[in-house]
């Protein structure tokens, strides 16, 4: 079995491939102060929880985007699994042409997404996940991967409108049935949430208006289905995308590995 693994600002999920098939997915939150034992025992317990064999794991493919917790994170892999995991960065083949100022400063979750989105898709292709940010990125018919967009999170919008004004309360991220409101927490909802689909459209039209109309548009993220349902500017919601993605790197890779 191979563990795919994506370490991201709030979550870490991690998805179990037994071939080409994924049996198993497992999310938890991503803490700076938790030691290589905990993150090892967690890994454990989920996958015996799932009933899958610990010792039948063969390979970890990492993506972070959260280098603090890559060391012990990395050694829980180490000593739990007998496995020096492999993480997306400088030096792994994705398949993927970089052509943006500074390469290095991509995030592999990105770049994870755009191999995804590519080799699964076809392209071009816009990309977007709605994760604690929203990412916009276009790659062409080609595989280049030529820039996006990255924008506040849907979330971040939610919490910054009820921690910085005093009288707003914490909201649950759904779409009210009206816009027009009539108490607080459906004002903000509607604000949000309607505001965010707006905001999502808009972006699309003109990546597409500088970039050409014949993208199609993938989308991914634990928020994602929440806006992909509501707009038909999104042709694609796949909940898998950056486990599909970890999944072809890794492929690319493992003759290296072996």
């Amino acid at each position: 079995m191979l563990l795919v693994i994506d370490i991201g600002n709030t979550n870490i999920t991690i998805g179990v491939y037994k071939e080409d098939h994924l049996v198993g997915r497992f999310r938890m939150t991503t803490r700076m102060e938790r030691t290589s034992d905990e993150y090892g025992l967690m890994l454990h317990s989920y996958l015996q929880a799932s009933h899958l064999n610990v010792e039948d794991v063969k390979d970890v493919i990492i993506s972070s985007v959260v280098p603090k917790i890559n060391y012990s994170f990395s050694s829980s892999i180490i000593k739990y699994f007998h496995i020096r995991p492999l993480f997306v960065g400088p030096g792994v083949k994705t398949g993927i042409n970089i052509q943006i100022d500074h390469t290095s400063t991509l995030g592999s979750d990105r770049l994870v997404d755009a191999a995804g989105a590519y080799y699964t898709y076809g392209g071009p292709c816009l990309v977007i996940d709605f994760g604690t940010a929203t990412t916009y990125d276009v790659i062409t018919e080609k595989g280049v991967f030529i820039g996006g967009v990255i924008a506040p999170g849907i979330g971040i919008e939610a919490g910054v409108l009820s921690s910085m004004a005093a009288q707003l309360p914490e909201i649950e991220l759904v779409k009210p049935q009206h816009i027009i409101a009539k108490n607080t927490v459906t004002a903000m909802q509607a604000g949000v949430v309607y505001g965010y689909i707006g905001k999502t459209e808009y972006i699309i039209k003109k990546i597409k208006e500088e970039y050409g109309q014949n993208l199609k548009v993938v989308s991914t993220g634990g928020l994602g289905k929440l806006i992909a349902k509501e707009t038909e500017l999104i042709d694609i919601y796949d909940q898998e995308l950056t486990f599909k993605g970890l999944k072809i790197i890794y492929d690319k890779n493992k003759k290296d590995r072996h």
